[in-house]
């Protein structure tokens, strides 16, 4: 589509830097998730995955795909809501992955733990529970006190 959609003094979009930077940064993220996909096969293939690691997989290529897809949006101006091109759609659906697959921050709580050995999932519990304070009923608006 950029190298398609023709703007300004006749040029395709393509030949902005900033729609080249966009490009340029989705396929780098693009990459480096195929990368990180890969060496979790490795892992899984030599008996060494941890499910910490197929958490910082998923966290990190959902997210790519979610900032991919904004960006791809972004690039097809107005044209990326309509029908006509898929980007929207993707981008919805990719927003429900980012929600459903344990969550972003979910999967950040997961790898957390395997960094510091802390499980910080539930809130710390405490050995005494503080005294319940007795509040004043409050005063209703048609009372005579």
């Amino acid at each position: 589509y950029s190298k398609q959609r023709i703007q300004f003094s006749g040029q395709p979009i393509a030949s902005h830097q900033l729609v080249q930077e966009k490009l340029a940064w989705m396929i780098t993220e693009i990459s480096k998730g195929q990368l990180l996909s890969i060496q979790l096969g490795r892992l899984k293939e030599s008996g060494r995955l941890k499910h910490w690691h197929v958490s910082m997989g998923k966290r990190n290529n959902v997210w790519v795909a979610r900032e991919c897809a904004k960006l791809a949006r972004e690039i097809l101006g107005a044209n990326g809501i309509v029908d006509d091109y898929p980007v929207i759609r993707h981008m919805l659906n990719i927003e429900s992955v980012y929600t459903y697959e344990g969550t972003h921050d979910i999967h950040g709580l997961i790898i957390g733990e395997a960094l510091t050995g802390i499980p910080a999932y539930n809130p710390p519990q405490r050995d005494v529970k503080p005294q319940r304070q007795q509040q004043a009923e409050p005063v209703g608006a048609g009372s005579i006190d």
